[in-house]
């Protein structure tokens, strides 16, 4: 039997994504997905657009989430909700409150710019910004290398961005226990985004393992846009030896932006037990 063609992680301009949430279902139907998560950072605003497209064009469509929490020595890790009810009031407000503490971020980001030359930061990400309550990382991304101080996206946040970078800033984001409560609580399967990402020795990354199934996580994304293919083997024993979901999940910011298109992501491992059948 062919592998199911699911892209369960992207973005919408709703978050930090470069096209509308109808542009993002239809690109996906173009490319041959048959089963697609919207998950904007933080922020549900962009799922009844999405599902309506997806009805119209002739798509499964899952309501997704991706909520950034605060782990260990200043690591921001993002959560994935799949199959969340967006009505859920508690989830909405925790969801609030986490995109309240993004504006006084982005000041501070701002800030810091200013005093390496880079002026103007916060207006200028803000008119990179779909949805002007979630500004983010990636739009003063787009603002400096519009003002030509880097090349691409990806250099600004190697030399700005960054932790430990000019324009980087700590923040405190929700807890792994709040993300877990509001995603399980909206009827949400949690899945911990690209685990390659994070700044995490394999001890590091086993706690947190541990305590995110420890705190009902299920999944884990074993195939992201932005791991190599030491990572998906990696973490393919890792939901093995966790008993956890895999996930498959482009993480799809927009056309010349992201390291791969939707649904274009290599077929999970036979073995492993994907989370969509538990969707």
């Amino acid at each position: 039997m062919k592998p199911l063609n699911a892209d369960l992680h992207c973005h919408s301009t709703v978050s930090d994504g470069l096209l509308a949430p109808a542009e993002v279902v239809r690109r996906a139907k173009d490319n041959g997905v048959e089963l697609l998560a919207l998950t904007d950072h933080d922020e549900l605003g962009g799922l009844a657009e999405a599902r309506a497209t997806a009805d119209e064009v002739g798509l499964r469509f899952v309501d997704g989430v991706e909520i950034s929490i605060s782990w260990g020595d200043d690591q921001t890790v993002h959560i994935l909700g799949l199959g969340v009810d967006p009505g859920n009031a508690e989830l909405q407000k925790g969801l609030h409150q986490v995109r309240s503490g993004r504006d006084s971020r982005a000041g501070r980001m701002a800030a810091e710019l200013d005093k390496v030359g880079i002026h103007g930061a916060y207006e200028g990400a803000l008119r990179h910004a779909g949805n002007p309550a979630l500004v983010s990382r990636s739009h003063f991304a787009r603002y400096i290398v519009e003002q030509g101080h880097a090349r691409d996206v990806k250099s600004v946040f190697d030399h700005w961005l960054a932790k430990g970078k000019p324009g980087y800033v700590e923040h405190s984001w929700a807890t792994l226990e709040d993300a877990l409560r509001w995603i399980v609580g909206a009827g949400g399967t949690a899945v911990i985004a690209h685990p390659g990402r994070y700044r995490l020795t394999k001890a590091e990354r086993k706690d947190l393992f541990g305590a995110f199934k420890d705190l009902g996580g299920r999944g884990i994304e074993v195939l992201s846009g932005s791991q190599k293919d030491d990572e998906t083997r990696e973490f393919s024993r890792s939901a093995r030896e966790f008993g956890f979901l895999a996930s498959r999940g482009s993480d799809f910011h927009g056309p010349g932006e992201s390291w791969i298109d939707l649904g274009r992501l290599p077929d999970l491992s036979e073995d492993l037990i994907p989370v969509w059948s538990q969707l």
